[in-house]
Formats: C-alpha cells, structure tokens, sequence
C-alpha cells in the first residue's frame, strides 16, 4: 500500500516560499520506531545491554518528549526535500522549520519550513545564439560492414582442419575447470567477445584435437584454471553479394534495395542523435548567454541523489564500489567532483527552461497530455487511470519545458563543428573565469 505524501507550497515576498508538508501517520510510526531503536543504543539505563532497552523502560527514562524530538529530528531533513523535490523547488539555504511534536505514533503528522528559493534567471534572446550541429554521413564502408555482418548471419559452415583458429571461426570447445565443472560442447564464434581473453587466445593457438592449460584472474584478484580442448573448427563460407543473397537474408529483392534500406535506418538514427545533441549545445549556449549559477546548496543535494543512484546501479549490478574505481583508475573525490559539475549542468539548464516557459507563457493542458500519452502507445483506459491518480501534475512541467526546448531549438542558429571548434580555441579575457563544462552528453528536459 502506497502512503503518500501531502504537500502545499505558499508564495511569500523576497523569493521565499513556505512549504506545509503533512507525513502520513505510516511514516511517523516508522520514524518513531527508528528513534527508539537509536536511543536504546545511546541511553544507558542498568540492568540493560545497550540495544536491549525495553521501550516501556525507555520511555521511563527518557520520556515521550525526547523520543518525539529524536524521530523528528532525524527525519524531517528528509520530508523536507521530498517536498523539494516535488514542487521542483531550490533551495538557496536550509530552511527553518516550525512545527509542534506528534502526540502518537500513529496519527498524520504536519510541519512548515520556511526558505529562499532561486529566482528564475532573465533569459537571453536564443535567436542570436549559435549551436554546433553535426553533418551526418554515412560512410560506405559502414553499409559494407552491415551487409557483411547479414552475410555472417546466414552464412554456411565448413569443417576446418590443418590450421589454427582465427577471429571469426566457429569453434567446438570443452572447457572444464580445475574442479572438474565447465562447459562441453560449446559453440562459440571466435571473436564476439563471449569469452575471457585468456581463455579465446588459447583457443586460437590450437589446433582441432590439441588442449592447453589456461588461467586468469578475477576482479576479486583470485585466479581461476581450466583445460580447454578444440574439438572441431568451422569457418564461415559467406554467400555471393548478389539479389540471391538479398531476398534470402531479406525483405528486399535486390542488394541495392538492401543497402538502401541500411542507409535510411542508419542515417534516421544518426540524424536523431545528432538533434539532441544539438538540443543539448543549444541550452547550453542560452545557459551561458544567460549567466545562470545555480545556488550551491541544491547542486550538493542533486549531486548527493546523483552519487546514490550511482551507488545503486553498481549495487543491482554486483559490482563493489570500490573495485569499481580501482578498475577505472579514479578516485572517490574526482567521481564527486565530477558529479557535481553534471548536477549544476543540469539544474542551470532546468532554470533556463523554466524561464522560458514563464516568458512564453507556455500552457500544457490535460487534453496535451493526453494525447502526448496517445501518441506513446498508452491506450485510452490506461491514461484515464494515470489521470485520476494525479499522474497529469507530475508531467505538465516537463512537457513545458520540452515545448520550450522546442522552440529554442527551432530558433537557434545551427553552425558547423568546426566552425564551433575554431571560435572555442579563441582566447579571450573572461575565458580563463569560465568553470570546466561537463562532459557532453544527449539530454532531454526531466533527465
């Protein structure tokens, strides 16, 4: 069951705002239990082992006051920013609260906090601004690769004997560990990376029949062992490039149908990537343009959800954060540091977008939002019930802000790469106050 959180925010003179949260009573109850498990570990009452403190005797001693205070104290920081983050609000100090303790558990809980917000900036005219935009091409050799790679695909196998294995052979391997576990039998394209280094190198030293000892090491720094025996060896005999070919690999009846086709899709994908990035060069520019400094205090906090979502894709992943630095060759400081830099990038570009939503007075109706779900693939009974559950607040702000995107892109001067490049490597005397950009990557309003 879902215990959601009730906010309302109040505009107050001089960029203050004064946010009401109310904390649902499941909340409180999971505040206050959390309190009590704390102040047990602190609170030394005799004849009780730290931990081990009956809440009844706790409360004896310490009394419901300070297990109240404790509860709240330690959790308001947190509904704080949840109320933050929903109401996309910036924080430019940390706020002052007011509020009364709960008088149980178990009852809906409210507090108020009081605090500076950012400004929305003044935005520049884009229509004076200039963007890089790359050319798209596509390179024959690349269309040769993919039709290549179609040969492959329907290609026949013949036996290979007297030689070693190669980069693309199809190998029959039985691979079986010290512990007598392992693979038999296997099939494996030489090749397409589905095998440890060590282990497809000692394959393509041997000769069908022939085995060798092989180890490597894990990221743990343990060392694993196995024998590995080529059992039979294929290579691909691809088919002649002809309208054969085409039709039996196919929709299309003719090689130059097919390669037309490769064409199209890859240069629409490549043309994609490039509007976006052109989308993200172009907010950047009206950023600069419009001298925007996102308050420090809400790129810590961004930079702080960024490093824990980090964390937890490491986590789902299997993967120990610190191996993972060892083996990429960074340091804790400079992964933060560089966090930091991507958070103020993008909450200066939110700033900026919202900006231009106020100046254009940019409105997206319910009506909007429903076909913008329409023309997702979300039918009719699915969207009702995503606008009876409030989902159409949750998403106004960002269509805004891709509607403004829009219309700054559209209205942005596109120029060459290299055009771009030579006016960076101007030098001029502000250059050297400018912050390191971030690393540029493609971006969309509510990234």
């Amino acid at each position: 069951m879902a215990f959601r959180m009730e906010t309302q925010l109040e505009q107050l003179p001089g960029d203050r705002v004064r946010l009401t949260v109310e904390v649902p009573a499941h909340d409180v109850h999971h505040a206050v239990e959390h309190a009590t498990s704390d102040l047990s570990e602190r609170v030394k009452v005799p004849g009780f082992r730290p931990g081990k403190v009956p809440t009844q005797v706790l409360l004896a001693k310490i009394g419901k006051e300070r297990l109240y205070a404790e509860a709240v104290e330690s959790h308001i920081d947190s509904w704080f920013w949840s109320g933050v983050r929903r109401h996309r609000l910036r924080p430019t100090e940390q706020p002052s609260y007011d509020y009364e303790l709960p008088a149980d558990p178990d009852s809906n809980w409210s507090f108020t906090a009081e605090v500076p917000v950012q400004a929305l900036p003044e935005v520049a005219d884009w229509s004076k601004l200039e963007a890089p935009r790359l050319e798209v091409e596509v390179p024959e050799d690349f269309i040769d690769k993919q039709v290549e790679q179609l040969q492959r695909a329907v290609a026949d196998l013949s036996a290979v004997d007297g030689r070693p294995a190669k980069m693309g052979d199809v190998a029959v391997v039985d691979i079986v560990s010290e512990t007598g576990l392992g693979q038999r039998d296997y099939v494996v394209e030489l090749g397409t990376e589905r095998l440890v280094d060590e282990i497809e190198r000692a394959i393509r030293d041997l000769l069908p029949g022939d085995s060798q000892e092989v180890s490597w090491e894990l990221q743990d720094g343990t060392r694993r062992g196995a024998l590995v025996k080529l059992k039979d060896l294929h290579e691909k005999v691809l088919p002649a490039l002809d309208d054969d070919f085409a039709r039996s690999a196919s929709e299309f009846d003719t090689v130059a149908e097919l390669r037309a086709d490769l064409d199209r899709r890859m240069r629409e994908q490549l043309e994609a990537e490039a509007d976006s990035q052109f989308r993200a060069a172009a907010i950047d520019e009206l950023v600069k343009a419009s001298n925007v400094k996102p308050a420090a205090l809400v790129v810590e906090m961004r930079t702080r959800e960024l490093i824990n979502s980090f964390l937890r894709q490491l986590e789902s992943r299997g993967i120990d954060p610190r191996t993972y630095l060892q083996m990429t060759g960074i340091t804790g400081a400079d992964l933060e540091k560089r966090l930091y830099v991507e958070a103020a990038q993008s909450i200066a570009r939110e700033l900026v977008l919202e900006a231009t939503v106020e100046k254009l007075k940019l409105v997206v109706s319910d009506d909007d939002i429903r076909a913008e779900l329409k023309a997702e693939g979300e039918t009719d009974e699915d969207i009702d019930e995503f606008m009876e559950a409030g989902g159409a607040d949750r998403v106004r702000p960002d269509l805004s802000m891709k509607r403004a995107m829009d219309r700054i892109a559209a209205e942005v001067t596109p120029i060459s790469q290299e055009l771009a490049n030579t006016r960076d490597s101007i030098w001029t005397p502000d250059k050297d106050k400018e912050p390191p950009a971030a690393e540029t990557k493609i971006w969309t309003p509510g990234s």
